[in-house]
């Protein structure tokens, strides 16, 4: 046998010392173990902190005994969901959490073949429809038979089994991109027409189910988290909020009026960054969070309540996503339309009351003239107090009142919700930073649109819109500094109750960018010294 050579031995003993170095590594990689239970049975898994987060998915559907398409929850003892990733908390044998298969789903090329079932069987119909005679009544007796057929199946299709809505957290630790693909798709209008349908389509059939009172829980805290819902879905929340803060009952409103209302508005809502209807959800659920965090339901009318809540809904209507600034200074309609003056805000008004006038979706028709007067000038109040150009004159109007507030004072009540509705339609940053940064990026790429513009067109460019001088960092610390964290502190004078929920999280996030921004001119320093 030939001896190996020295330096062979050094290397193959090099080669031996490196693998059982990575296997030692390897080895002590730290673990946490989490408890839980599944089906009444009491498991525990190990889980390596380096370990990614599919395969501690896989971990808990193995132990479920669940498919690669099923979906799974895990709660904590307060009945939370917790998201199945390598965030989960460790825990105890005493403090276990609950694993659960919440829905069976269809493997994704059985769903489609699913819908082009349903999409062949409705062109056949269609086709057949041409060619019956109709005074045959056999053959029309036939055709809604089949056509009974395609609605169970699409009835099937959309059933409580497939809604994420049930359970499914996704997983949206790369949420920094959340948007992008999205939003840089051109969408032609026959798409956007097609794609309303089919939203409202699944509305109306997730409707009939009803929330749990988990779901309905969370809806009302004002870190409730967007980007896990789909569009159907936020619009059934948002109806969810009319019936529990008793509105239907209240103003005689039709459920079947309040779908298309709803419908209505998301139509309106246009396929652009930043204020598009998501925006618009997350405006009204904060306004939904600040009035069962403040207990607004005993502090103002029932018409109040309603005021606030379609103003935050409507309050972004048929938004271009180009701001006052540009509409003024390219000369558009709008701003020609409105003399300069708030030309979006009263535009995002008319909308809203063109809307209402269709009596199929006026949820407002069954107030007295003198009920609707009022509310309508509410809601127009509201909505025009969104111009940020207006921000100093309520800020400052909302803080002389302070120490004097009555809320039977008319005009006290006016401001307080106007700085509502302002402070809703600013809220991000009150958020957890895993919701609050994906909108960020969604602003930032709706100033960028706006700025590229501007330039192309010879316009006057604000610097803070100027992909090219503005940064997120020194953008927010300014904004949250001197826009922010002075409205939401005003309205803490008053509601001390809002301060860990909301004026807490805003400091958070102040100091979380001033921490970024310093290290960003710390490296760029080092940077230019080599």
């Amino acid at each position: 046998m030939p001896e190996t050579e020295p330096d062979d031995v050094q290397q193959a003993a090099a080669a031996a010392s490196a693998t059982s170095q990575g296997e030692s590594d390897k080895s002590v990689v730290p673990t946490k173990t989490i408890y839980f239970t599944i089906g009444g049975v009491n498991e525990q898994a190990e889980i390596r902190l380096d370990e990614d987060s599919n395969d501690i998915k896989d971990l808990f559907r193995a132990a479920a005994e669940a498919g690669p398409h099923d979906i799974l929850k895990l709660y904590n003892q307060n009945g939370s969901i917790i998201n199945i990733s390598t965030s989960i908390k460790e825990n105890t044998p005493d403090t276990r959490y609950r694993l659960d298969v919440v829905a069976r789903i269809l493997p994704g090329a059985a769903a489609k073949e699913m819908g082009e079932d349903v999409a062949e069987l409705e062109k056949r119909i269609r086709d057949l429809e041409k060619k019956v005679v109709v005074d045959d009544a056999d053959a029309s007796e036939e055709l809604n038979k089949l056509k009974d057929s395609v609605k169970e199946m699409k009835s099937n299709f959309f059933s409580v089994n497939y809604l994420s809505w049930l359970g499914l957290f996704k997983d949206i630790s790369n949420s920094s991109n959340v948007n992008k693909d999205y939003w840089t798709k051109k969408i032609s209008p026959e798409d956007a027409e097609e794609s309303n349908k089919l939203v409202y389509e699944k509305f109306l059939n997730i409707s009939e189910i009803q929330v749990t009172e988990e779901l309905r829980d969370y809806l009302k805290k004002v870190a409730f988290n967007n980007w896990q819902w789909d569009d159907s879905e936020m619009l059934l929340l948002m109806r969810q909020m009319f019936f529990d803060l008793n509105l239907v009952t209240k103003f005689k409103i039709d459920t079947s009026c309040l779908n298309m209302w709803l419908h209505e508005v998301y139509k309106h809502y246009n396929h652009v960054p930043f204020h598009n209807f998501k925006h618009s959800f997350m405006v009204s659920q904060m306004m939904y969070g600040l009035i069962w965090l403040i207990g607004l339901q005993s502090i103002l009318d029932d018409e109040e309540i309603l005021i606030l809540l379609v103003a935050a809904i409507c309050h972004d209507l048929d938004h271009p996503g180009y701001n006052n600034m540009y509409q003024v200074n390219a000369k558009t309609d709008l701003a020609l339309r409105y003399n300069d003056i708030s030309p979006l805000e009263n535009h995002h008004c008319a909308i809203a009351f063109r809307i209402l006038e269709n009596p199929e979706c006026n949820i407002l028709k069954n107030l007295s003239s003198d009920t609707f007067k009022y509310v309508r000038e509410g809601i127009i109040q509201c909505i025009l107090a969104t111009d940020m150009a207006r921000h100093s004159e309520i800020l400052n109007t909302f803080k002389y009142v302070i120490p004097e507030f009555d809320i039977k004072n008319i005009e006290h009540k006016i401001i307080l919700r106007k700085v509502l509705v302002k402070i809703s339609d600013i809220s991000n940053e009150a958020r957890p930073m895993e919701v609050a940064e994906p909108w960020i990026n969604c602003l930032f790429m709706e100033y960028a649109r706006q700025s590229d513009a501007e330039k192309r067109e010879g316009l006057p460019v604000a610097p803070f819109m100027d992909r090219e001088k503005v940064s997120k960092s020194s953008s927010q610390i300014g904004f949250i500094k001197f826009v922010l964290l002075p409205l939401f502190e005003a309205l803490g004078t008053l509601y001390p109750v809002i301060a860990d929920d909301l004026i807490q999280p805003v400091k958070d996030a102040l100091e979380y960018y001033i921490n970024l921004q310093r290290t960003i001119e710390e490296q760029k320093q080092k940077t230019e010294k080599t």
